[in-house]
């Protein structure tokens, strides 16, 4: 078990430089547009927005290279990638050129969602398989909070620290991936490839105490059972489909990331003082990081699906109480505690559960690419919904938006109680036998 630990930290170190990614151009945003002297909607559509739109691109295409050159190789392309995007943006001399090294980076973060959680989930021992995978998920929330820490380090050092808080994305990225190389391939991709004897050596490892001959039986009998040509869109794919379509739709529709945006915005809006919102805003990451840690070590205890009933309960109530606070206009710290209550609800539930439940959902030959459907309809709500926050705050109001959210998650409520299967510890080519009935 110690060395699938190893190899699951390894892979999941791919969620890391996603958390840190994502949220480190934060401290350069002010000093770039400054710099060259963009306007708000190039700054915002371009120099910011261009890792996001890398991400779409790396989600929808980044079953590809999965399927075809494995798990592991991807994985190390996506170090890869991290690291030319950090190099490349924090030598840029002009917004074009930065755009687009964000932009490879960002096809990074979207072929991650789809290779790091399937390759864990292939090399997980079905008891172990739920916080194995949120591990991933884990790393992503601690890479915002080390990014936040390395800019404010940074901040400050010379008239071109943001150069500095940009390239040090570097050094992580090269790390791990040196690491990768030192995983084996997954046995479930070997198994499709037909490269037998490698597959049987890594299940060995995997599985010390069971019967190594007979899941292989298993394995091989799924693939044998799949046809060529076969794509995710068939009939008898339907139901999987559509969970992994309703659980990354309803992450976004929580609000989620247009609140971890727009946080400080948000507590502005409430009331709160610029220094306040920018404490509270450090405190969401804090309570982010402890529940996630505790969805970590719950989702095999307690099962994906009770951990989905705890999230959806208390964003309903968290984002009742905030739509409230901004109707009867509660000023205070009233809606920092309420959104703290929203953020755990979140970490302990869709954060922990939706890369492991996605990734367990599909056959092994249509892993990569049910993983990238489920990513693609996660980034593409996170691209739009957010975008869409600062007008409809300004025209129907914030109390109105986080109603919205608040009734969407009522509906995940009953998603969960009338069509969530429970797949903790459920063996893959069990749990594929079952939903594609």
């Amino acid at each position: 078990m110690n060395k699938v630990l190893i190899w699951s930290i390894t892979a999941a170190l791919a969620g890391f430089l996603f958390g840190f990614d994502t949220v480190v151009i934060s401290g350069a945003d002010k000093k770039l547009q400054l710099l060259w002297g963009s306007s708000d909607a190039f700054h915002g559509a371009i120099v910011m927005a261009m890792a996001l739109w890398g991400t779409v691109v790396g989600a929808i295409f980044g079953g590809i290279p999965t399927n075809k050159w494995g798990r592991k190789n991807t994985l190390i392309l996506i170090g890869v990638l991290y690291t030319i995007s950090a190099i490349g943006s924090g030598l840029a001399n002009d917004p074009w050129t930065f755009a687009i090294f964000r932009f490879i980076g960002g096809l990074g973060v979207g072929a991650s969602t789809i290779a790091a959680p399937a390759y864990i989930s292939e090399i997980a021992p079905a008891k172990d398989r739920g916080r194995l995978v949120a591990l991933y998920q884990f790393n992503i929330v601690f890479g915002i909070l080390v990014a936040f820490l390395s800019n404010y380090l940074l901040s400050g050092i010379g008239e071109n620290d943001w150069r500095w808080m940009m390239g040090v994305e570097a050094l992580p990225a090269i790390i791990y991936t040196i690491f990768m190389f030192s995983v084996p391939k997954s046995p479930r991709w070997l198994i499709s490839k037909l490269r037998i004897d490698e597959a049987k050596k890594v299940l060995e490892i995997i599985n010390p105490d069971s019967d190594v001959e007979k899941l292989m039986f298993e394995i091989k009998e799924e693939n044998n059972r799949d046809l060529p040509g076969e794509n995710i869109f068939m009939k008898k794919y339907r139901f999987p489909l559509t969970l992994a379509f309703l659980m990354a739709m309803f992450n976004q529709l929580s609000g989620i990331n247009a609140f971890l945006y727009y946080a400080p915005r948000i507590f502005q809006e409430a009331g709160l003082g610029e220094s306040t919102a920018l404490l509270s805003s450090i405190g969401i990451g804090f309570i982010n990081l402890v529940f996630t840690l505790l969805g970590v070590f719950l989702i095999d205890k307690l099962g994906r699906k009770q951990l989905m009933f705890i999230g959806s309960f208390g964003y309903i109530i968290s984002l009742s109480l905030v739509a409230m606070a901004f109707f009867f206009g509660w000023t205070g710290m009233a809606v920092p505690i309420f959104l703290f209550l929203f953020i755990a609800a979140h970490a302990i539930g869709q954060g922990a559960v939706i890369w492991v439940f996605i990734s367990e959902i599909f056959p092994n030959h249509l892993r990569a690419s049910g993983q990238s459907f489920g990513s693609t309809t996660h980034w593409l709500l996170a691209a739009i919904i957010p975008a869409l926050i600062p007008t409809l705050f300004s025209t129907i109001g914030a109390g109105v938006v986080f109603l919205f959210f608040a009734i969407m998650m009522v509906f995940q409520l009953l998603f969960v109680f009338f069509m969530m299967p429970e797949t903790k510890g459920v063996p893959l080519e069990e749990l594929s036998k079952e939903l594609t009935k």
